[in-house]
């Protein structure tokens, strides 16, 4: 595969061969995302074998999960920071050889503090791929930032719907320890191969922004991002929108089993599943689907537009889950409706800091939004207070609020406000702080 830009004989087929060079990079990029999502969607699969052997607790247990999470989020820009220094190839393979190590230090792990070790690695590597991979999704694609950055994102859920299966049934015949081992090397030695061929990335000539979206001509690193009042509204518009939907979509579970048919079978394309299964198994489908789709809608009308769209779609949704949700088909129509809804923000967000903050930091400058993520988990346990006595309606309610509302100052407050500071920046040539 030829770099970016080589000269392959006339400027048409020059941008040709440059532009099927990114769409390659984005697949590489797909892959490591896949590669890495079993280290968070896979964790559930091991759990209960871990506790059958070890009897830790399973409290104690997840604490490695939640771990894993604060470290995989929190470090992100700083990963995202050595990627715009250092290029792609380094760090992602750095991130392979982390992510093999943690899997099979987990095979090994005969006491907690061991777990909770691996986890710490795990989450150090995981972030590596993902602030990578997002990174250059955005500096590659400045016309299709939305639809490349949600194409990627889908990718972290892809991979863990193709190996569920095989985890699983690997668990089952062999044990969790050699699963761990197994598919640690795997993934590692995969991600490890696609970190050979990834470059740092050059736009094709002639490749520009929708003119429908709005893009700073400035870049801006990560310490001047964070003196503008525009960051930390998006912030906290990010923070919002992901506590209310982790809130609600945390407690699907207790939910279902509370009005009573967690385990009625539906049968549906000829399978028969438990009705938690089978949603949510529809859920993890229309929370990848809507990432690539809500950002190549962003591309065509704008983040805020869209925004507006998906966080008020969200709010309804969670409503029309807490008034009909007593029924078995609504429950599932609705609870999809919020995971399609919710998704969306990991493709939005890193295109909309790439296009207000500029690409050359823009590994560094979306892992530093990401960290958003980090911030909602930590307010999760809110919804246990809410729905004390079973009450429910108070969780559903206070999420769809905070959304409605984050979709209400997305469209009337950041538009204005992201609006003057790209202008203000272009037209002083200069961050402006």
């Amino acid at each position: 595969m030829a770099p970016a830009g080589a000269s392959v004989g006339s400027s048409a087929s020059t941008t040709e061969r440059s532009n099927a060079y990114r769409w390659g990079q984005l697949v590489l990029g797909i892959v490591c995302m896949a590669m890495i999502a079993n280290l968070q969607y896979g964790w559930t699969l091991f759990v209960n074998p871990i506790e059958q052997k070890n009897h830790w607790g399973l409290t104690s247990i997840q604490l490695a999960f939640s771990i894993f999470v604060l470290v995989e989020t929190w470090l992100v820009p700083v990963e995202g920071w050595l990627v715009d220094k250092f290029g792609p190839r380094p760090v992602v393979a750095g991130g392979a050889i982390l992510a093999g190590i943690a899997w099979v230090m987990n095979s090994y792990a005969t006491t907690l503090p061991e777990l909770y070790a691996a986890a710490v690695i795990a989450g150090l590597g995981a972030g590596a791929v993902y602030g990578t991979c997002v990174g250059n999704a955005l500096k590659w694609f400045p016309d299709k930032r939305g639809l490349a950055a949600g194409i990627t994102a889908a990718g972290f859920g892809a991979g863990s719907a193709l190996t569920v299966i095989p985890i699983a049934s690997m668990i089952a015949n062999s044990g969790y320890e050699k699963t761990f081992f197994f598919f640690g090397i795997l993934q590692g030695v995969v991600i490890l191969a696609c970190a050979l061929f990834l470059t740092k990335p050059v736009v094709p000539k002639g490749v520009v922004a929708s003119p429908r979206v709005v893009t700073s001509k400035v870049d801006y690193t990560v310490g001047q991002m964070m003196k503008t009042p525009t960051f930390w509204l998006t912030y906290v518009l990010f923070v919002a929108v992901a506590a209310g939907g982790l809130m609600a979509t945390a407690q699907l579970g207790p939910i279902a089993k509370d009005y009573g048919f967690a385990k009625l079978p539906i049968s549906m394309l000829g399978f028969t599943l438990p009705l938690l299964t089978l949603t949510l198994t529809i859920d993890n489908l229309a929370n990848g689907f809507t990432r690539p789709l809500c950002g190549f809608i962003s591309d065509r009308i704008g983040r805020e537009n869209t925004m507006l769209l998906v966080f008020c779609g969200e709010g309804l949704a969670l409503l029309g889950l807490m008034k009909f949700g007593h029924q078995p088909i609504a429950f599932m129509t609705f609870a999809a409706l919020v995971f399609l809804f919710w998704g969306e923000i990991y493709s939005i967000f890193p295109a909309l800091v790439a296009d207000t903050f500029g690409i050359k930091y823009a590994a560094a400058n979306a892992g530093t939004m990401y960290t958003a993520k980090g911030t909602a988990s930590l307010l999760v346990p809110l919804s246990a207070a809410l729905s004390a006595g079973g009450n429910w309606d108070r969780v559903f309610i206070f999420s769809a609020v905070i959304s409605i509302a984050a979709g209400v100052l997305a469209l009337l407050v950041l538009k204005p406000m992201r609006q003057k500071t790209i202008d203000r920046a272009n037209a002083a040539g200069h961050p402006l702080v």
